[in-house]
């Protein structure tokens, strides 16, 4: 899901300024996404980062953990990183703001900060007091995007850093517990990132992880245990299981689009035309070419 998506799948208008900006930012109230009226929050294919103090008992799925908050909830999301999140209660409240990596060019690597990286703690459990503080954050974020100051974006990033420093102090979230089915969560976990990459809808665009090595590294674990746990759940290796999504998605581009072998090879991750062309006729005993032609 692209920031486009977000805005459609909530029926908030498109902004103006998201055609021209570079990157994206916006901000919002979680009051307008809960109770009777509310507003769907989308799940798959985020492309987008997510910072959010969610007040009210609340559970979140990350990675393989779950962590269940009796009062509130600071959460962080990149789009490397599949989560959910449930309330437990009714009408929750709180803040949240989304933007884009491109939002932070030449203004830092965002994607570097612990709490947006697989290793690094993302869920924190937070008092009133702490919310209290992060709200005047979100008010001022709130003030800022609405004013006409001709630098409110550079501001608007130095206070979702205010935000990540003041989390990266804090200790990480206590009540976390090993989810009940850890092998079945992290496949889910691998298959969800594996998907997340497709479709593959322009010739400019890539996938970014290919390897077992790749989504190991992404999830945080040994590359052998992410092996160990996908042949347990589904038979098959980290290798066949990334070779039979990349499969279907090429017969699908070769199909339906006129695009030229190389640039297919290239949106799939091949480094050499020659190497897309031995892979396909590996696994399917024909070249793309006479694939496309048949």
């Amino acid at each position: 899901m692209n920031i486009d998506d977000f805005y459609k799948c909530t029926s908030y208008p498109i902004p103006p300024s998201l055609r021209y900006e570079v990157g994206h930012f916006n901000v919002f109230k979680i009051d307008e996404f809960s109770g009777e009226n509310s507003k769907p929050i989308p799940y798959n294919r985020r492309n987008y980062y997510k910072v959010s103090v969610i007040i009210g008992k609340n559970r979140v799925h990350y990675a393989d953990k779950t962590f269940e908050a009796e009062h509130n909830t600071l959460l962080f999301a990149s789009p490397h990183i599949p989560y959910d999140w449930n309330p437990l209660t009714e009408n929750l409240s709180g803040f949240f703001c989304v933007f884009t990596e491109e939002f932070f060019h030449n203004y830092g690597n965002i994607k570097d900060y612990p709490v947006f990286n697989p290793s690094g703690n993302s869920v924190f459990s937070i008092s009133d007091e702490d919310v209290k503080a992060f709200s005047l954050i979100y008010d001022k974020m709130f003030k800022e995007i609405n004013s006409d100051y001709e630098y409110k974006y550079d501001v608007l990033r130095s206070l979702v850093l205010e935000i990540v420093h003041k989390a990266i102090r804090m200790y990480p979230a206590q009540k976390t517990e090993v989810h009940t089915n850890a092998a079945m969560r992290i496949s889910n976990l691998f298959l969800e990132l594996l998907e997340r990459q497709f479709p593959i809808e322009d010739t400019f665009q890539k996938i970014n992880f290919k390897t077992p090595s790749d989504f190991a590294n992404q999830l945080a674990i040994h590359v052998n245990y992410l092996n160990k746990t996908l042949k347990e759940t589904t038979q098959m290796t980290t290798s066949e299981l990334i070779a039979k999504r990349v499969l279907q998605e090429a017969k699908i581009i070769l199909k339906h689009t006129k695009w030229n072998i190389s640039e297919i090879a290239f949106s799939l991750g091949f480094e050499e035309t020659t190497h897309f062309n031995n892979f396909f006729k590996k696994h399917l005993h024909q070249t793309p070419t006479q694939f496309r032609n048949s």
